[in-house]
């Protein structure tokens, strides 16, 4: 077997340090010269190696006019190829070593321990870099360092170790870490990890880092919890904000809001809206959408009304999505004279429609069987770029099928068929008994 492998040595580039290509060593004993402002150092030998030569007759290598060696500050990875040449092995087969830097003798710039970090190959050594780096006299962590280090641990799904390297963070105490570093901490726990309570913990352990968390990562961590539906977690963070040293905001406030009413809690969120002058805050359009939004989902259309003459009394302009709740709130509410008639304030107000809220009135004109109007609305929305549900072009089939209106039918099909759409059978057969029944009545 030995006969048939052949192997052959690959080299590597990892990292360069551009702003330093090289550095001057004695060309006899290879230490380190001192640093010189001229292209090569002027005593091409170290103290050592002239003090040697001074006091002692033992000759050396080459001559005193020998220049100094220039070494390049290139990390270089070495890895080994082995070719099988018998039928019964493999083709080929590459293996990389481990990166080494225990035996790596050059000086390392912050950035170039970066770059290594940054081009691994396999993330799931970052840990074993990270604790070779530890052991050098050049190691001096700092928060673009440990950020890199938890993105690779991110990518390779290894939380466990990021939990590890914050305890090292906190053992070592060798650098300040910001707001930004823990928010892309509690950010990985939550999004990608899902382990909700290691990012209230990280949150409330910033202190004991030497940071302090803003506005930006207190109000993250309370809309996880709104997003993952832990309600009762979300009020005992909120009253960790003065803990924390966080001054609540209306964002902060707002996500209160939105927690109690998809909670179902509507009264206790209609309380928090009292307390922005408490905070010195103003609600704005978002905090009142949230709460017609919830008084919407229980019937209390009138209440949600009442909040939209608040807005308008303290100077708050309506925007689409509010105006598109309380529509939506009033079809629901079978109230569909009114739904209609607050779209065409909208429009008169010169607030433009986004397309859920003309899909809304659509369903409105069909459920109150304008038939007609919903078509025309319809062509509006396409004339638009904005395309009418499947369910939508149905009703509106079925309903011109009811009033005989052949050549109207003709018009949506087209459309809908433009729109991506392809009637199913069901709409067919409901098309053809139209035409058998208008054929066998014809009308006058």
């Amino acid at each position: 077997m030995e006969a048939d492998k052949r192997t052959t040595t690959i080299c590597i580039v990892v990292a360069i340090d551009h702003t330093a290509l090289y550095y001057s060593v004695c060309s006899f004993c290879e230490r380190t010269l001192p640093e010189s402002n001229t292209a090569a150092p002027s005593v091409p030998h170290c103290d050592h190696c002239n003090f040697t030569r001074n006091t002692t007759a033992v000759p050396h290598h080459g001559s005193t006019s020998n220049p100094s060696k220039r070494l390049f500050r290139v990390l270089m990875s070495v890895a080994t190829e082995k070719w099988y040449h018998s039928t019964s092995a493999l083709n080929s087969s590459v293996k990389l070593e481990p990166l080494d830097l225990r035996n790596h003798k050059d000086w390392l710039s912050p950035n170039e321990v970066i770059k290594i970090f940054e081009t691994l190959q396999d993330p799931n050594s970052t840990l074993t870099v990270l604790n070779q780096l530890s052991k050098r006299k050049d190691y001096k962590p700092n928060e673009a360092l440990y950020t890199s280090v938890v993105n690779n641990l991110s990518k390779a799904k290894n939380f466990d170790g990021i939990e590890e390297v914050m305890n090292r963070i906190k053992v070592e105490k060798g650098c300040r870490l910001s707001d930004g570093f823990f928010y892309n901490v509690i950010r990985i726990y939550g999004l990608r990890a899902g382990r909700i309570n290691r990012a209230i913990e990280t949150l409330f352990e910033m202190p004991n880092y030497g940071s302090w968390p803003t506005s930006k990562t207190f109000n993250f961590v309370l809309n996880l919890l709104v997003n993952t539906k832990q309600f009762d977690a979300i009020h005992e963070v909120y009253r960790g904000a003065g803990k924390l040293g966080v001054e609540v905001d209306a964002c902060c406030l707002n996500i209160m809001i939105k927690a109690l009413c998809k909670n179902g809690d509507i009264n206790a969120a209609l309380q928090v809206l009292d307390e922005f002058p408490k905070q010195n805050c103003k609600p704005n359009v978002r905090t009142f959408s949230a709460l017609m939004h919830g008084l919407c989902n229980l019937g209390r259309i009138e209440e949600a009304f009442s909040l939209l003459q608040k807005m308008e009394t303290e100077g708050i302009e309506p925007d689409t999505i509010s105006i598109n709740i309380l529509i939506s709130g009033l079809r629901k509410n079978n109230q569909i004279k009114e739904s209609i008639e607050l779209f065409d304030r909208m429009l008169l107000k010169g607030c433009e429609p986004i397309p859920s809220t003309y899909q809304e009135i659509l369903y409105a004109f069909l459920d109150s069987k304008k038939y007609i109007k919903a078509m025309n609305l319809a062509k509006k929305m396409t004339s638009k770029k904005m395309v009418p549900s499947f369910n939508s072009y149905k009703m509106i089939i079925y309903g011109l099928c009811e009033e005989k209106k052949m050549e109207n039918i003709d018009l949506v099909l087209k459309e809908m068929i433009e729109n991506g759409f392809v009637p199913k059978l069901s709409m067919w057969k409901q098309i053809l008994r139209c035409v058998i029944s208008v054929e066998g009545h014809p009308q006058n």
